[in-house]
């Protein structure tokens, strides 16, 4: 496919209630959006890496501009055949995965409209619907917390992830494991910690957790590999894989017992499945987590949580829970799976922005032609 045209926006989607983490709040989630063109078609990527830099080293407003300046001219006018050949034109300018990720993602996008397949299916996926996890993040009171966490576990949610931070964690979870004896749960830190904080993490063991989401900072390998070796409850890794090299050194030097894979923090659906792939041969499963994207962002993370190494319930979210409106049509919906508990089927395709919505929340925009 040959790429003519690449439109690109910076957007702020206000949420419904501010997502609270041990690195901060936000009252709107800040994404770039890629609409990609070949010829008569089109797709859309999206990647929401936030306002500020503080869930990783990037932002929106940083990432649109490298989208703009550096990453579209190198893939504007040129011919690519496939996924590979995207990420080698892009390979000259170090790191900045959720830049890279808006191209990667629409790429796949126009080759599942060009060849009429579903894309969960061009990624190698053989089913159809997977089960998702309800989160909490950090809330005015833990009483509010349990309320939250009764309705999900009355709505049949398999698990429940909650945000943890100095100041939110060991009591508020000693609580949350009180009340709720026999729920699986799991806790993300968020990089919140270092190894000095061993001694809770030790508290944290005897909970039963299915697991502790990236406790130490977003760029360690070897204190993680140590924490692990020190606890009965596997490690998450999440920050700190951002590409597939750092994924085959987290397996290498047994650094987690899972990998959360999100497709705009690793650069890509390309390279998401292949860090699947290097995590399936390892023995370390994984799962899907989100950024809080719009409808258009959520389709391609469930059409990656359809692989088969992803085997705990997916981060994915209905719109509703999010935003009173979703920037992209059809809305992301809950379904019930065959045991009956939340989940998601595999879209057909990733649905494009509304037009007036996209127009409303965007920031700044830009477009990149062939010469």
């Amino acid at each position: 496919m040959k790429i003519d045209r690449i439109d690109l926006f910076h957007v702020a989607m206000p949420l419904i209630y501010p997502w609270k983490t041990a690195y901060g709040e936000d009252a709107a989630i800040h994404a770039v959006l890629c609409r990609m063109s070949s010829g008569s078609l089109w797709a859309w990527g999206e990647s929401a890496p936030f306002a500020a830099p503080c869930y990783s080293p990037e932002w929106a407003g940083g990432a649109f501009a490298v989208a703009r300046d550096w990453l579209a001219p190198a893939i504007v006018g040129h011919e690519l055949a496939s996924s590979s050949d995207l990420l080698d034109r892009l390979q000259v300018y170090k790191g900045n995965p959720f830049a890279k990720a808006v191209f990667d993602i629409a790429w796949w996008g126009l080759k599942s409209r060009a060849s009429g397949i579903p894309l969960h299916r061009l990624l190698g996926a053989t089913r159809d619907q997977v089960a998702v996890g309800a989160d909490f993040g950090v809330m005015d009171s833990v009483d509010d917390l349990l309320s939250s966490i009764d309705a999900a576990v009355s709505e049949g949610f398999p698990r429940v992830k909650l945000k943890f931070r100095p100041g939110w964690d060991l009591p508020m979870l000693k609580r949350v494991r009180e009340t709720f004896p026999n729920q699986v749960f799991h806790i993300d830190c968020n990089s919140g910690y270092t190894l000095e904080d061993r001694e809770l993490f030790r508290e944290v063991d005897e909970l039963g957790l299915a697991m502790i989401e990236q406790p130490l900072p977003h760029d360690d390998l070897l204190d993680h590999a140590t924490l692990q070796s020190e606890l009965q409850t596997p490690i998450c890794l999440d920050e700190t894989i951002v590409s597939v090299h750092r994924a085959q050194q987290a397996c290498r030097i047994g650094a987690c017992g899972w990998v959360n894979i999100k497709p705009g923090r690793v650069g890509g659906l390309t390279n998401a499945v292949a860090i699947h792939d290097t995590c399936q041969a390892a023995g370390i499963p994984c799962w899907v987590g989100g950024m809080l994207e719009s409808a258009t962002g959520s389709a391609a993370c469930v059409a990656l949580a359809m692989l088969d190494n992803f085997s705990y319930p997916a981060d994915i979210f209905p719109s509703a829970r999010f935003y009173h409106e979703d920037l992209a049509d059809p809305p992301l919906a809950l379904t019930p799976g065959e045991s009956g508990e939340p989940s998601v089927h595999a879209p057909l395709e990733i649905p494009d922005p509304v037009e007036s919505r996209l127009k409303s929340l965007t920031i700044e925009a830009a477009t990149v032609r062939a010469s």
